[in-house]
């Protein structure tokens, strides 16, 4: 019987991968340096350690004064942000049930609802960079919820890159145990 982790090919991720930096490489060299070229300023989006208002208010003023740079965001957002997150969480996925997360921790069994969060975790990256997306373009596209958006909009980015990391964690995790003696899987 074929197991879990043996239905994904490894040409399959290999793809997802490449797909993902091709987009990736889209998003930066078609938007995101062109952007901070014009503006002298990184995008919000790629402000790792997060922003607040301040950051906000500010960004409005900036794209305010340059237009080709707002234009640049919305290009952004209505080409390679359409398909990034889904494309990440796909690969993602593909590497978790590669992986096959499950076993023991702390010597005790994993339990199923914390295998099923492990895969939850990637669906909750996409969600929020999603909704990341949606928020930076009512913000800056003066949209009428824009106090909301604006509220909203530090907090859809720190879950963002809070999940990518456990998702990465995790992987890393998984992968290390997977390369250890059959023997010592049952360690922390």
């Amino acid at each position: 019987m074929a197991s879990a982790g043996s239905r994904i090919p490894f040409w399959i991720i290999a793809l997802l991968a490449a797909l993902c930096l091709a987009v990736l490489s889209w998003s930066v060299f078609g938007f995101v340096l062109p952007f901070r070229e014009m503006t002298r300023t990184w995008m919000l989006e790629m402000r790792v350690a997060g922003y607040d208002a301040t950051d906000i208010d500010a960004m409005r003023g900036v794209l305010a004064r340059t237009p080709a740079a707002r234009d640049l965001l919305f290009g952004m957002h209505a080409g390679p942000e359409l398909v990034f997150p889904a494309l990440l969480t796909a690969l993602i996925i593909a590497v978790l049930v590669g992986l096959q997360p499950g076993g023991v921790y702390f010597g005790r069994p994993m339990h199923p609802l914390l295998i099923g969060a492990f895969y939850a975790v990637p669906f909750v990256y996409a969600v929020a960079d999603y909704a990341e997306n949606m928020l930076t373009t009512n913000v800056f596209g003066d949209g009428v919820a824009w106090s909301f958006a604006a509220a909203a909009l530090p907090w859809a980015s720190s879950l963002k890159f809070t999940a990518l990391a456990i998702s990465l964690i995790v992987i890393i995790r998984f992968a290390i145990v997977r390369l250890m003696p059959p023997g010592d899987q049952g360690a922390p």
